[in-house]
Order: C-alpha cells, then sequence, then structure tokens
C-alpha cells in the first residue's frame, strides 16, 4: 500500500503535536500554559501560512471552534453537575453503607467499594468519588487491622475502570464519541460498550480484589497525625533573665531565628509594635506559637516563665500541660488548579487568608527528602502534602470553599435537604441521554440549569469546579487534531502503520494500536491522547477496509488504561499521597491490570464487531 508523503504544513504541525506532548509530561509547567502557547503558535502559524490543498483549506477560524465543541460542553456542564452532588452531601448515604460493611466484614467491604466506586464512576466524574472514600477508608482499615496500602490504591484505579463503561464516564470518553461524531462516523449510544467492559472489567476488579492488596508492601500514609501540633502560649519576661533588656532582633537570635512571636504585651491595654529595636523589659508577655518541646527550650533559653494562652496563673508544667483545644490536624493535597499549585504559601497568602498554621510538607515527587528551607517559600507542586492545624471552623471552611483537597477524615459531607433533588436531577441527565430523549450535552446543561435553579448549587460553586486546565488542553488538543486532519498528515501516518503492520490481520494490528494509545496515556494527558488517536485510529480502519468501531473504541479503552504511573491521572495523584504509596507500587498493581484489561480488549473487540 503506497504511503502518503506530507507536506510541509503536516510535518510542521506533527512536530508541534511531539512538542506539545513532551511539555505536557513537564510538572513545573503550568498545564493551561503550555496548552495556550502550543495554541497561540498554532493559530499565528496558520494564519502567517495559510493552507489550502486540493480544496481543503484550513485557518485560524477552524482551531477556534474547540472552544463550542459539543464535547467540551457536556464535560464542563458535567463538571458543574457533578459539584452539586458533592457539596450536597448526595453521595452521603454510599459512605455510610461503606463504613458499615468496614466495620464488619473487611474482606467482603473491599469488594463492596471497588464495585459501588466503578459503578458510580460509570455516571460522574471519579474525583469526587474518590475523595470521599478517601478519609472513610483510612479510618475503617486502621479499627479493621487491613492495611491502607492494600485498599487505597485498588479502590482509585477501580474507578477508572468504571468510568470507561459509558459515554458519561470520563471526559476521554466525551471526546472520542464526539470527535467520532464530528468525522461522520457512527453515533455511539451511552451504555453501547457497556458489555465488553463488564467482562472485561469484571477481570479487572476481581484482580483488584484478590491479587492487587498482596503485591503492594505495607505503606504508612505520609503524615497521618505524627507530626506535633503548635501549640499558643505565653512567654512572660523574668528580671535578670536572657530577655531583660535585650532587643527583640537580640531575643531572635538567641533562638537561632526560630522563635515565633505573634505579639508583645506590656500592658493589659498596650500591645508593642514588632520592631527589631523594641527593647524587652521583665513582665512582657510574649505570645508564642511551636511545638511543646521547643516551647520549653525558649523558657529556659529566654530566662522566661510559660504559661498557656488562656491560662496564665498556672506555669506549663506537668501538673498543667499545654493545651490546644478546639484544633485539629488536617492535610492538605496539592492538585492542579488549585490556589496553591506551582505558588508558595506565602505568595498564596496561605495563613492569613484560611487561619490555618502550615505544620510540615510531604513532597509526592520525593517523599525520603527532607525540608531544609522555610516552608512557607517552598515552592508546592501537584501530589504534595501540607499538614496544617487550625479550628475546627476553620478546616471546615477550607473544605467548603471547594477550592482545595482536605484529607481530615473527621467531618462528614454535607447531608442537606437538597440531596435528593440533586440526586432526581442527575438521574435525569443519565436517562434523558440513555434513552436518546436529547443528547448528553443538553441534558447536562438542563441538569446544570435546574440545579442551579433549585439551590443545589450555587454560581461560585459551579464556577470552582472548572477546570482551566482540563479546558484548555482538551481545546488544544481538538486544534491539533484537526489540524494533523486538515493536513492530511492523519492519513499519512496512518498508511504508514497499516504498511509497517500489514501482514498482521486486523485484530492484532487493532491490538497494536491500543497499546500505543496505552503507552502514551501513561506517559501525557489522557484527553490529549484520545483526541490526537481518534482521527489516526478512524483512518487505520478505512485503510484496511474494516469496520470503524473498534478501532475508535481501541482509542477510548487505550486512553483510560492510566494505571502504571501516579501522574496518568489526577485520582491516582490523589491516592498516592493519602496511602503514602511510591511511584514502583503504580507499576507493581497497575501493569498487570494493564495487561489484564489490554488482552481482554483485544480480544473481545474483533469477536463482538466480526474483525
Amino acid at each position: 500500500m503506497p504511503s502518503i508523503p506530507p507536506d510541509a504544513h503536516g510535518i510542521a504541525v506533527l512536530l508541534l503535536t511531539v512538542v506539545a506532548l513532551f511539555l505536557f509530561t513537564r510538572d513545573n509547567i503550568p498545564l493551561e500554559s503550555s496548552s495556550l502557547t502550543i495554541f497561540v503558535i498554532l493559530v499565528a502559524g496558520f494564519a502567517l501560512f495559510p493552507y489550502s490543498k486540493d480544496g481543503v483549506v484550513v485557518g485560524p477560524m477552524d482551531f477556534f471552534a474547540g472552544f463550542g465543541n459539543e464535547a467540551l460542553v457536556a464535560i464542563c456542564a458535567l463538571m458543574m453537575v457533578g459539584k452539586a452532588l458533592e457539596t450536597t452531601g448526595a453521595l452521603q448515604p454510599l459512605a455510610n453503607v461503606v463504613g458499615r460493611a468496614w466495620s464488619s466484614r473487611p474482606v467482603l467491604a473491599l469488594l463492596t467499594t471497588l464495585v459501588a466506586g466503578a459503578v458510580l464512576s460509570a455516571f460522574m466524574n471519579n474525583t469526587p468519588i474518590v475523595v470521599l472514600l478517601m478519609p472513610i477508608l483510612v479510618g475503617a482499615s486502621l479499627r479493621s487491622k487491613f492495611p491502607v496500602s492494600g485498599v487505597m490504591l485498588p479502590m482509585g484505579l477501580a474507578t477508572i475502570v468504571g468510568g470507561m463503561s459509558t459515554t458519561i464516564g470520563t471526559s476521554t470518553n466525551l471526546l472520542v464519541v464526539g470527535i467520532s461524531r464530528d468525522m461522520g462516523m457512527h453515533e455511539f449510544t451511552m451504555f453501547e460498550w457497556v458489555l465488553p467492559v463488564a467482562i472485561v472489567g469484571g477481570v479487572g476488579v476481581l484482580y483488584l480484589w484478590l491479587v492487587a492488596p498482596r503485591l503492594v508492601p505495607d505503606r504508612t500514609p505520609p503524615m497521618a497525625d505524627t507530626s506535633p501540633r503548635i501549640f499558643s502560649a505565653q512567654l512572660h519576661v523574668k528580671e535578670g533573665g536572657f530577655a531583660d533588656g535585650k532587643s527583640l532582633s537580640e531575643v531572635l537570635a538567641k533562638a537561632d531565628g526560630n522563635l515565633r512571636i505573634d505579639k508583645i504585651q506590656r500592658t493589659e491595654s498596650l500591645f508593642l509594635a514588632k520592631l527589631p529595636s523594641v527593647i524587652i523589659q521583665p513582665g512582657d508577655r510574649l505570645f508564642v506559637k511551636d511545638s511543646p518541646e521547643n516551647l520549653k527550650h525558649y523558657e529556659q533559653l529566654l530566662g522566661a516563665t510559660l504559661f498557656n494562652i488562656s491560662d496564665i496563673e498556672h506555669p506549663v508544667d506537668e501538673e498543667t500541660p499545654l493545651k490546644a483545644e478546639g484544633q485539629q490536624l488536617a492535610e492538605v493535597v496539592i492538585t492542579r488548579g488549585s490556589p496553591l499549585h506551582l505558588r508558595s504559601l506565602a505568595a498564596a497568602r496561605f495563613s492569613s487568608s484560611y487561619g490555618l498554621l502550615p505544620l510540615a510538607l510531604h513532597r509526592a515527587r520525593a517523599p525520603s527528602s527532607q525540608i531544609t528551607s522555610d516552608l512557607n517559600m517552598i515552592r508546592l507542586r501537584a501530589g504534595d502534602v501540607l499538614l496544617v492545624q487550625g479550628t475546627d471552623e476553620a478546616i471546615a471552611n477550607l473544605k467548603e470553599s471547594g477550592t482545595m483537597l482536605v484529607l481530615d477524615g473527621t467531618t462528614n459531607l454535607p447531608q442537606t435537604h437538597h440531596a435528593k433533588r440533586a440526586l432526581s436531577i442527575m438521574a435525569f441527565v443519565v436517562l434523558a441521554a440513555a434513552l436518546g430523549v436529547m443528547p448528553i450535552s443538553v441534558s447536562a446543561l438542563v441538569g446544570l440549569g435546574l440545579m442551579i435553579a433549585t439551590g443545589c448549587l450555587s454560581w461560585r460553586d459551579a464556577a470552582s469546579s472548572l477546570s482551566i486546565p482540563v479546558v484548555m488542553i482538551i481545546v488544544t488538543a481538538l486544534a491539533l487534531g484537526k489540524a494533523l486532519v486538515g493536513t492530511g498528515m492523519v492519513d499519512s501516518i496512518a498508511m504508514n502503520f497499516v504498511g509497517v503492520a500489514s501482514a498482521l490481520p486486523a485484530p492484532a494490528i487493532l491490538s497494536a494500536f491500543m497499546l500505543l494509545m496505552i503507552v502514551m496515556t501513561n506517559i501525557v494527558s489522557n484527553n490529549a491522547a484520545a483526541v490526537i488517536g481518534t482521527p489516526i485510529a478512524i483512518s487505520i480502519a478505512n485503510q484496511l477496509g474494516v469496520s470503524t468501531e473498534p478501532f475508535v473504541l481501541a482509542v477510548l479503552f487505550g486512553a483510560n488504561m492510566s494505571f502504571a504511573t501516579p501522574y496518568g491521572y489526577q485520582t491516582n495523584l490523589l491516592v498516592m499521597t493519602a496511602g503514602g504509596y511510591k511511584f514502583s507500587d503504580f507499576l507493581r498493581v497497575g501493569i498487570p491490570l494493564t495487561v489484564i484489561m489490554w488482552i481482554g480488549f483485544s480480544l473481545i473487540l474483533p469477536f463482538l464487531y466480526e474483525l
């Protein structure tokens, strides 16, 4: 079969695609920044060097159509509808059932958790499901003496398996189906490929239940209540002690600059400015915060007397220890799109904005490394876990803000009177699309309108649920895909692929192409892999003269198999941090699952579609 020689535009777009895929793997570059850069280069390139060949014209305006793509509209609407389920506590009954099951029969409870997570993920984004189940599983596994590391990773991977089964299970599914429809191919219904996923995914879930927990060594969650609490106290300066008559700068220097002084009180109504030149006098009260050990050390070092913040009559000793009433610890996971992502705590004004005190940091990419610099000045990355301390109210406010993922395990999702209403609206969205009453993009928009109109979702929560990185990478990937198709590069790649594999039967070519998508999705974004792979898959099927449906599904399934690395899918990062996993744990569990799913789909797709 003769190959099609690519032209200059096609080669340029292919090179830009390679650069894009490389940038998408760089964690130190925000995903939205790399996406925008590629998009701008693509648009400007076709504006400066117009493309026209054999009646096909590709211009900048073609790429802007991605912002109005039907699949993107559906994805954004479903993100917001899913946020309503989260904020109303509509999934709390599931959490209660899972919690009760774990207290009685943990082995069966693990299977129940895996199946429930997979089924729910077929109808909504799996991120809120994982967020809901993580603190429950940590607490339940500790109570039942079941290793948390044997629970968390299988649960996260089961939600990815379940998300494959319907058109709305993941944004990847919606994109593949939308691109296939836009290219004039068969329009898939919501449950069209449930059967192959149920068969192959069922085997995968059994593996996650029976085998996966045995493959992972016992791991300790990174900072589960292991760091010391910080206490607020007073240091009363004594006459004749080191601090008597010294300037504030000298006092801080004596403590090696580690003493944190909130304020200095001289009389009941007089507070001094914390200037370096302020002279400390006997009777002054220094309001400080630190661990009990450090505070007792400073007491001796400065020649002062240590008191509880609210008890100025009894010095701190064994009979009257420090107290931190109303305080609790929480772990905040840094995710892409979080206000802390790629910023320092100081730049984000974290303490003053949220009323929380940062205590420690666990670095997901280098868990064994020591944090030697000032915690407030460290640039945070996706997957880092920040241990904070504050009042119940402050932690609840942070959790309810929806801007950060809080793993405290101390409070349940709010079960409000809107929960049943939100579930009913979600059921309408799914049924309307499943029965063909309206496209999923329309039913999701109607559902969003109903969620807002009935008070299940506020505009603020709706806006916060939209992910700019997701939107930008989808738009950029759609633009690259359109450019690859328009310049004939897709046909050229497909012809060369078929030429290399021409000696193989169609089922083997299908399997090889699915494996290529699996490798790509574990390295770059699954959405980018799906958008770029779908047109190539259709072209390969056309070159072979076979049905396009199994090749489109090969892209869909392959792009969803982000099991083998913690960076292939956002929930993998969340699971990695909450369970204290290492990169090798994902390889140990994810590679066998990938092989099971790949072989399963390679066998069942040719059988179902008569390749």
